[in-house]
């Protein structure tokens, strides 16, 4: 496994390089672009608009290894698709980690995500406890980031592969 503060650190310096934190946000206002992205893979999910791996790595071999040629394949096989947005959300929450020094070693004992739930009621559980103010933000940042990737895995979603092309972009 990744280690995830790591992983916290290079996404934290990737987005702030784009000027993400030139102004001071606060953690509801950062919590709530998580959702949105999550809401996004809902609005993908019900369009049944998937990630297309295969074919972006085709794409890419058969090509120049530019930049411009990433981003066209990532445009064409990858971007507005279910795994683009838990990839996303997750990245907004390495992000926040990152911002606020939170500790990423820590995992969610329980999974609330299930195979036996719909996405979308995954999601939403997901969602619910993300508010849960209850919790500290180290806790809900741990949490979010550990049930989005037990969604994956239950969507046998290469969810690491997708933060990091995502992370190039």
């Amino acid at each position: 496994m990744t280690d995830l503060n790591q992983l916290r650190d290079r996404v934290y310096k990737r987005v702030s390089e784009y000027g993400f934190h030139d102004e001071e946000l606060s953690n509801e206002h950062l919590l709530c672009l998580v959702i949105s992205e999550l809401i996004e893979a809902v609005k993908a999910y019900r369009t049944e608009c998937h990630a297309n791996k295969d074919e972006f790595e085709v794409w890419i071999d058969g090509h120049d290894g530019s930049n411009e040629a990433f981003i066209h394949a990532f445009n064409k096989y990858l971007k507005y698709t279910v795994s683009d947005g838990l990839a996303y959300a997750s990245i907004r929450l390495f992000d926040l980690a990152g911002l606020r020094n939170l500790n990423l070693n820590r995992f969610a004992l329980v999974n609330v995500v299930s195979k036996k739930k719909s996405f979308t009621e995954n999601i939403y559980t997901i969602v619910k406890d993300i508010m849960n103010y209850k919790y500290s933000l180290e806790e809900q940042v741990n949490y979010t980031i550990t049930q989005i990737f037990a969604l994956a895995d239950i969507l046998d979603i290469d969810l690491m592969w997708h933060i990091e092309q995502k992370n190039e972009v």
